[in-house]
């Protein structure tokens, strides 16, 4: 079943899902991610084996019975646009369903790129306006998480909101990187602090805060009216966060949607999962966790699954059998496409198409895509990058001031291993 129908069958009963279009903001740099995102933008960093950090939000659109997705894309953007294109491409006009890509093209002026993730919308009017959806649904597209927009949309509708925030709840501490909305009992928003010093607890819940996850829901005309009041406002920096939000909370009704309310688990005792994946340590750590016997993150979950690019590849493989030289992996995701020659994995996500040549010990090693590792490497609590060929007898992660001197090594001791990098050393 192709994912269309299956998102179709599984949300037959979604009435203002399909009448929402989402909003994809996928424009952002991910600096913090190092050399990670030198060649790609973040949403399109690889994660969980053979997916994109943005397939996760586009799963949640799909799956939540959402059929018209935009997707804006700014910085480095090819290798996204690529990959929507070959992942995203199933979506049929004549279903009354939409995919765009929506690159800055400076079609309002032509020295202006995006300004803010408002501008990023404002930019494309014509064309929301085109499909006539009823409802937005604004999403930042670099975080890892499973969501039913549903159930937020009908909060919206229900309370007769301006704008419906998505929020989640996070420590007093956690708190102060975040935007941080002070509500009542009734969940209307008293006040949005950008990055407090001090965060105000919920009520009722002295030790949290309540954090915005970059998630929005409005009606499209009033969302467009108040696009257009804040283009023409030349002291704004036409950001949803900084600007928008703000505005609406002290001149609206701002309503806050608990992530937990609509949040995906797979039964009762899950854990609510919400990764945002923006620094080495953080992507290395959710990645790694994948590996557990029952990681917070399920991805094997066939009722809400995680749509890409299937690339059809072989299957892994694993040769040779010999004390010393023995194809092994223990508590690892191994990708298709990989071949295991006589070497030992463990506690680590191979990508699609990893080799790893005799002799080899991978421990904590998150390898992307067509990376090669040679023989007799010894690799502990690293990252490759994708097509990085790591030369034969590379020790990593067992000397951190010899690591520090050639890769990326964070404060937590994951080093990044980049291809420029080992060229550097002559590799």
């Amino acid at each position: 079943m192709n994912p269309r129908d299956a998102a179709r069958i599984s949300h037959a009963g979604a009435p203002y899902a399909r009448q929402a279009m989402a909003y994809v903001l996928a424009g952002g740099r991910g600096r913090r991610l190092m050399e990670l995102t030198d060649r790609r933008v973040k949403p399109a960093v690889y994660f969980g084996g053979k997916s994109r950090i943005i397939d996760f939000v586009l799963s949640n659109a799909l799956n939540s019975g959402i059929h018209r997705i935009a997707v804006a894309t700014q910085y480095k953007a090819h290798s996204l646009i690529r990959h929507l294109q070959h992942g995203w491409n199933f979506f049929r006009p004549e279903r009354n369903e939409s995919f765009d890509i929506l690159p800055a093209s400076q079609r309002v002026s032509e020295t202006m790129w995006y300004l803010g993730t408002a501008d990023a919308v404002y930019q494309n009017i014509d064309i929301i306006e085109s499909y006539a959806p009823q409802y937005m649904v604004v999403l930042a597209g670099d975080h890892i998480y499973k969501m039913d927009y549903e159930k937020m949309l009908q909060q919206h509708v229900e309370s007769k909101a301006d704008v419906t925030v998505g929020c989640l709840e996070a420590s007093l501490e956690e708190a102060k990187s975040f935007g941080v909305m002070h509500i009542d009992e009734e969940d209307a928003i008293l006040s949005f602090l950008e990055k407090p010093a001090e965060p105000p607890p919920m009520p009722g819940k002295p030790d949290k805060a309540l954090c915005s996850m970059g998630i929005y829901v409005f009606e499209t005309k009033f969302l467009i009216e108040e696009l257009k009041r804040d283009a023409a406002d030349p002291h704004s920096s036409h950001d949803f966060g900084k600007d928008i939000i703000p505005h609406l909370v002290a001149k609206g009704k701002a309503v806050a949607h608990h992530f937990s309310e609509s949040c995906v688990v797979a039964n009762e005792e899950s854990v609510i999962y919400w990764r945002d994946v923006g620094t080495v340590d953080a992507y290395w750590a959710a990645n790694i966790d994948l590996t557990d016997i029952l990681p917070d993150l399920d991805l094997y979950d066939r009722a809400w699954p995680i749509w890409t690019y299937g690339e059809i590849t072989p299957p892994a493989k694993f040769v040779h059998d010999v004390d010393g030289r023995r194809g092994v992996a223990t508590s690892s995701l191994v990708s298709g496409g990989c071949v295991v020659s006589g070497a030992a994995i463990s506690r680590s996500l191979l990508f699609t198409g990893v080799w790893v040549h005799s002799y080899a010990t991978v421990h904590e090693t998150v390898a992307l895509p067509y990376s090669r590792i040679g023989r007799g490497v010894r690799l502990g609590k690293a990252v490759i990058d994708s097509g990085v060929v790591i030369p034969d007898g590379l020790v990593v992660g067992e000397d951190p001031e010899l690591d520090a001197k050639r890769f990326r090594r964070t404060a937590n001791g994951v080093t990044l291993i980049t291809q420029p990098m080992l060229d550097k050393l002559g590799h």
